[in-house]
């Protein structure tokens, strides 16, 4: 998680809270009253108390005089966003619960997860991640009428020649969507 610290007046400023050590863990911890399994729950809530913690603990690796007290931010001067791995997590997720559900479109999905780019460090990123992964399953649903369609033709015994091209290009199609799938 990226939280993204703007100070009135100035730059914006990125802290990346995969970067703590486990001793900074535990200044954050003692220091804010909270467990880290809580802090971390509360960065996508944007919890102000987990957010301040951590953005004074990473400043102080550049100012290690610099106390507690003496960083107050604004409530609006601190947002979180998630980084790269946690996008590519979260969309994996949810493509994983919509295999189990047949039942769920991939234009629904694509739709649900649009706003997660709102959330995103790299909300480009986010949006070619979804694009992607949604795209490589949408191929996967379109080769069942195929398949089906030519197992209706071949017990017609009109020509061979039609029913060996479409076997051929059955396992063709079949394997088209798997191989960006792996990608």
């Amino acid at each position: 998680m990226i939280i993204i610290y703007t100070p009135a007046g100035g730059e914006p400023e990125e802290y990346d809270a995969s970067t703590l050590r486990i001793s900074e863990v535990s200044v954050v911890q003692r220091t804010i009253d909270m467990k880290w399994a809580d802090i971390k729950a509360g960065l996508p809530d944007e919890d102000l108390d987990a957010m301040r913690g951590i953005v004074w603990v990473l400043k102080k690796r550049s100012q290690p005089s610099l106390r507690f007290s003496e960083f107050d931010p604004g409530v609006t001067e601190m947002v979180t966003r998630y980084d790269k791995t946690e996008i590519r997590n979260l969309v994996e997720n949810v493509m994983a619960s919509v295999s189990r559900d047949p039942s769920i479109s991939m234009d629904k999905v694509a739709e649900a997860l649009s706003d997660l780019a709102d959330a995103a460090h790299d909300p480009e990123h986010c949006r070619q991640l979804i694009a992607e992964l949604t795209a490589q399953d949408a191929p996967k649903e379109e080769p069942s009428p195929e398949e089906t369609s030519p197992s209706e033709p071949s017990p017609t015994p009109t020509s061979s020649t039609p029913d060996s091209s479409t076997s051929d290009s059955s396992p063709t199609s079949s394997t088209s969507p798997q191989q960006p799938s792996m990608t």
